[in-house]
């Protein structure tokens, strides 16, 4: 958030009039200040639309992790702790970290809103950043190096699941002379249990109809750290260097049961199973970026940065039968590398008053290679594959240019135009596939002020975007359903093997956004707009009956691949502010409405997909609506100066059914969340807060149903996994 500094001005004589008579020269000093702009005053003057949660907000709740910031935020769900735009799944919402994307394996939930100085949630692309946007990009804007000293210290306990967990944050900042630097620590343990049912009703190995019921438990727990130092020198007046480094590691551990009761046809190899399992994960980034400030107003910028990630794991399975016996020990063994390097550059340059030009280039480079063994009863599970690397390459190249035109007091706009290439490369078992795909991707937004300097805007977006095949998706490594495992067993259509494809193509999306924003007092904020998306090459999953190397009968496999187009509308409202300044009416003789925030937001989302049978032909994962309500109250505002503050957020997710196929749809119940909390400030430096989270504790269910083509069987499967409640407190200090 940029800050402004009161300027004194010493005039040497200050000549005044009055009714024609001259007064005498005397020396005076003006003082010129202004305030920091709010959160809501850069939302309006950005020329695009966005949502902008910044330190205050970030400090306004005492939350714990960035994942509990963003499920505040209108239009934002998480969807197994990754964070989802507009209701569309995986891929299509771009999470940046200081404005490149983020590290495979990265967590919001290890990341402490501490080490965090602003998120900007933009709903579509731009040309600076990746097009990769379909939904919208979320950018977190880590902390810089402070000019003054910082000391912060955060201490956490609380109760997930069955098991005490605790955490620890911690920041040293400060300055010697041209250099300043910050060393953010955090230290954080989870736990967790979930309760799981599966029901399967499909063919048996024999061919003939199998029913089965297969409760079970999950216990998991698991720690890690994080580091995230970052230095900055003032090479001068014009110049500013800059390294920041990511480093962070977490190991887990899970163990869980489930039994197998068989209500219908050929009992499984195995009816009581348990496993064991365990690993790491650890990343190390680091960048460097270089700063020049001209005096004519031009700015160059330049990027260059590394990064590694490596992960381990192992399981242990071991099921008996019904007499008891011992019929099924599998291990499991999995080791992935990944690196990456990337390089780029950007040149600003105002043109005149009204125009200020961005030119820019990146290069990007990452690599993943994936070795997987699988050993069941002695023997490899899938022949020649298990143990054997596979490889996989993206290089990602992109020019862009844009352009910020202010056309009048009440019209502005930004048009850019960015062009990115993705080159690929597939290995495995001696064997290499290249690809090489291209995406220009033009952009316009467009902002009209109803009056000037007023508080309405309209704005108007066209924009082209993509979603980038992932890097699982392309592997060539087959991966079997263990609930089928047996060496030469068919398995049934409802439970598939799966394999990548290496031809995938990028899905293509061009976008129109409209929406209307009302600025209110103190803050506070009325948006109403809507969306539209065409996609083309829709990735879907295709299940067929296939030859395959690892079983010498044909299996089911479901491989992803590009559909023809589909389409994706929504609407969507947010509403927040004080309570004074919404209800001003009733604030008269309602002191309370004072230091009452609230928060509002409801989105209605419609999407159909060629070539797939209504009416369920939606996206998958895209919900038909979803609502958040929350509400913040100070208590010290009316009830005798408490410095306390308590808090509420709702939010609520229909349940809806998604055909997939022609043969198969998927059935998901509604999910709601409740979180509350109590923030108590202690003084200016220390604040202590206690949370809970998932109050109502809904947990996942999903019921799956399946029409073979061929006139097969009826199959269906069900599963459900229980959430469990948490509680916390926390304690943090600034020195």
């Amino acid at each position: 958030m940029p800050h402004h500094r009161a300027v004194r001005l010493p005039l040497a004589s200050v000549l005044c009039a009055a009714a024609g008579a001259g007064l005498a020269q005397v020396p005076q000093q003006v003082e010129i200040s202004a305030t920091p702009l709010t959160e809501a005053d850069q939302r309006r003057r950005d020329p695009v639309a966005k949502t902008l949660v910044g330190r205050d907000e970030l400090d306004k709740h005492g939350d714990i992790a960035v994942s509990d910031v963003l499920k505040r935020q209108p239009g934002v769900t998480l969807q197994g702790g990754s964070p989802r735009l507009r209701g569309l799944g995986s891929g299509y919402t771009l999470l940046l970290v200081n404005g490149e994307p983020a590290p495979p394996g990265f967590s919001l939930d290890s990341l402490s809103p501490s080490q965090v100085e602003r998120i900007e949630i933009t709903r579509g692309p731009s040309a600076e950043h990746s097009a990769q946007a379909v939904a919208g990009t979320i950018n977190i804007i880590l902390r810089e190096a402070p000019r003054t000293r910082q000391r912060e210290l955060g201490l956490r306990a609380g109760w997930q699941a069955v098991r005490p967990v605790a955490s620890a944050n911690a920041s040293w900042g400060d300055r010697a002379g041209a250099l300043s630097y910050t060393v953010p620590l955090s230290l954080y343990q989870w736990q967790g249990q979930a309760d799981m049912r599966t029901e399967r009703l499909a063919p048996g190995a024999d061919g003939q109809p199998q029913q089965l019921r297969i409760p079970g438990s999950d216990l998991f727990h698991g720690s890690g750290v994080n580091l995230g130092p970052r230095l900055s020198w003032k090479l001068g007046e014009r110049d500013t260097l800059a390294w920041q480094a990511w480093a962070q590691r977490h190991a887990w551990h899970s163990r869980g049961t489930q039994l197998t009761d068989v209500l219908q046809g050929l009992a499984p190899l195995s009816i009581d199973d348990r496993w064991n399992a365990g690993g790491h994960w650890q990343q190390l980034r680091s960048g460097l970026q270089w700063n020049h400030a001209a005096a004519s107003g031009w700015k160059l910028e330049m990027k260059a940065g590394a990064q590694g990630s490596s992960s381990r794991s192992h399981t242990l399975t071991t099921g008996d039968d019904a007499a008891g016996q011992r019929t099924l020990i599998r291990t499991s063994d999995n080791h992935n590398t990944e690196r990456g390097w990337n390089l780029a550059a950007k040149t600003t340059q105002p043109l005149g008053e009204a125009h200020t030009l961005a030119l820019g280039w990146e290069v990007e480079r990452r690599s993943r290679t994936e070795q997987r063994r699988i050993v069941q009863n002695g023997a490899d599970l899938l022949g020649v594959y298990e143990g054997q690397p596979f490889d996989m390459a993206v290089t990602r190249s992109a020019l862009f240019a844009q352009d910020e035109w202010v056309i009048d007091a009440r019209w502005s706009a930004q048009v850019g135009l960015r062009a990115e290439q993705l080159r690929t490369a597939v290995s495995g078992l001696g064997t290499v596939e290249r690809q090489r795909r291209q995406v220009v991707s033009p952009l316009l937004h467009l902002t009209h002020k109803l009056q000037p300097g007023g508080r309405d805007l309209l704005r108007l977006s066209l924009t082209r975007s993509y979603k980038a095949p992932e890097l699982n998706q392309l592997s060539s490594r087959p991966s079997i359903n263990t609930a089928y495992a047996l060496e030469n067993e068919p398995n049934a259509q409802i439970a598939p093997d799966s394999v990548g494809n290496p031809a995938l193509q990028p899905e293509l999306a061009t976008g129109l956004d409209l929406a209307f924003e009302h600025y209110l007092p103190q803050g506070g904020v009325l948006s109403f707009g809507g969306f539209h998306r065409r996609i083309s090459g829709l990735i879907r999953s295709r299940t067929d009956l296939l030859g395959v190397g690892w079983s010498g009968v044909k299996r089911w496999v479901a491989m992803p691949v590009n559909l023809a187009a589909a389409h994706s509308t929504g609407i969507e409202f947010e509403l927040k502010g004080q309570g004074d300044a919404l209800l001003p009416a009733m604030a008269v003789d309602r002191p309370w409405l004072k230091g009452t925030s609230l928060r509002l937001s409801a989105s209605v989302y419609r999407s159909h997909v060629d070539g797939i049978p209504g009416p369920d032909d939606r996206l998958v994962q895209q919900q038909p609506w979803q609502a958040a309500a929350g509400i913040d109250q100070v208590l010290g505002a009316w009830a005798g100066g408490w410095p306390l503050t308590v808090g509420a957020s709702l939010a609520v997710t229909p349940g809806y059914r998604t055909q997939q196929t022609p043969e198969q749809a998927v059935t998901a119940a509604r999910l709601r969340s409740l979180d509350v909390y109590a923030l108590w400030t202690v003084d200016r430096q220390t604040t202590l807060r206690l949370g809970g989270a998932n109050l109502l504790a809904d947990g996942t269910r999903s019921l799956t149903e399946l029409q073979p083509a061929n006139g097969g069987p009826w199959q269906t499967q069900f599963t459900e996994r229980a959430n469990r409640r948490s509680v916390n407190l926390g304690l943090a200090m600034k020195f």
